[in-house]
């Protein structure tokens, strides 16, 4: 199948619950090829939930995912083309394993020169996109480090060469930019925009950030448990749709440069 002929990721009718409580209702969207899309909505709205289940690692209620045409469950080896930066990445602080380490298990092998290359040159050219991809994001600097060692920003940006260490199509992010500095985040936001356009990513993000939304999305969806609204960032945050979604105690948070 040809990826351009469907939608990157059709979402329809989808409900969650989170044991009796009803997390996500009825949510339908598209996402097109090359787009970059933001869900916004208060704490407590199921956007992690909607994400999570969109990518199978939480149970759906009802409602149809398609990912690249297929549902979740029978993306076989296209699940390689997604790439996943949840919210919170947790681990143990203290596990031995080193930022080349970490990257280098988003190393799928898809980019081999030969059909039954040698160990060595495997190894090789999964050291080269391990290499290229830390140098992309800033972060060869860091190649030895153990990742217990990082601090916030420096982490994410190491995340996001996992990500790059391999062809993606989508690109989840489940506010990834949570503790990270408003200046880091700014450089965050420039550096996803450089990569999507180079490498043709389409990206799903949660952000609570409506500024950096507004300048760098092509569209939004408002989720209060369902879709509110959804469009174009130009129309869709407007005083009057912003409050349907957050509610009366909502106050827009701008950054100042």
């Amino acid at each position: 199948m040809n990826l351009t002929e469907v939608p990157v990721l059709k979402v329809e009718n989808l409900t969650v619950y989170r044991g009796n409580y009803l997390a996500v209702r009825d949510v339908s969207f598209e996402l097109k090829s090359g787009t970059d899309t933001a869900i916004i909505g208060p704490n407590g709205s199921g956007k992690s939930t909607l994400v999570q289940a969109i990518l199978d690692l939480f149970p759906k209620s009802s409602g149809n995912v398609e990912i690249f045409g297929r549902p979740p469950k029978r993306l076989g080896s296209w699940r390689h083309l997604i790439g996943y930066i949840p919210q919170h990445f947790i681990f143990d602080r203290s596990f031995p394993i080193s930022v080349n380490e970490l990257v280098g298990l988003g190393w799928s092998g898809e980019k081999r020169s030969f059909k039954f290359p040698r160990f060595w040159q495997r190894n090789w050219e999964k050291e080269r996109a391990i290499a290229n991809a830390l140098q992309r994001v800033n972060a060869y600097h860091l190649r030895q480090q153990a990742i217990g060692t990082l601090s916030g920003g420096e982490l994410k940006r190491v995340l996001l060469a996992y990500c790059l260490v391999s062809p993606r199509k989508l690109l989840v992010l489940d506010e990834a930019f949570a503790g990270v500095d408003i200046s880091g985040e700014a450089d965050f936001y420039y550096l996803l925009n450089e990569l999507k356009n180079e490498q043709g990513w389409t990206v799903l993000q949660i952000s609570h950030d409506l500024d950096m939304v507004n300048s760098n999305c092509d569209q939004v969806i408002c989720l209060n448990q369902t879709v509110v609204c959804s469009g174009q960032p130009e129309a869709i945050l407007s005083p009057q749709n912003l409050l349907a979604t957050y509610g009366p105690t909502f106050s827009r948070y701008q950054h100042r440069h």
